[in-house]
């Protein structure tokens, strides 16, 4: 499981051009599943996500979680993050869950990351959606288990 998590002034998610999904100060993040992913995985990178301290304190010191900062969090699945580019010019997904299983772990990760009390926004899983956000640093994280 990956998490690519983009720090934000502000984020938003549309599809089919209505917006269903948008928040203020916190993280977009971007999560790609796997097929060998289980609960586990989502467990620890909820937490993770969820006490990242990448907020500046009052010495400019990167020392603030989303707790601290009143931050929310935009969730967006993304099984391009499983993309494979190392031979010729075609990724190929063949890493990426199939759509059920990461459906069902999205949802899981989601649902750990609300239980936080964190405000949490969505996308809409397997849809086209169109993302828009001002990246705040820019700040952009991986994190992978």
């Amino acid at each position: 499981m990956r998490v690519l998590i983009q720090r934000v002034k502000e984020a938003s998610v549309k599809v089919d051009g209505k917006e269903v999904g948008k928040i203020d100060k916190g993280f977009l993040v971007l999560v790609g599943i796997t097929h060998i992913d289980t609960e586990k995985e989502a467990d620890y990178l909820s937490k993770k996500v969820t006490n990242l301290r990448v907020f500046e304190d009052e010495n400019g010191k990167m020392n603030l979680s989303l707790k601290d900062v009143g931050g929310k969090l935009l969730i967006v699945s993304q099984f391009t993050l499983y993309g494979n580019c190392l031979d010729g010019n075609r990724p190929s997904f063949t890493d990426a869950a199939k759509p059920d299983m990461a459906n069902e772990l999205y949802e899981y990760f989601c649902k750990k990351c609300e239980g936080t009390g964190i405000e949490v926004q969505k996308g809409i899983f397997g849809a086209d959606m169109k993302v828009n956000l001002l990246n705040d640093g820019p700040v952009t994280l991986m994190i992978e288990k």
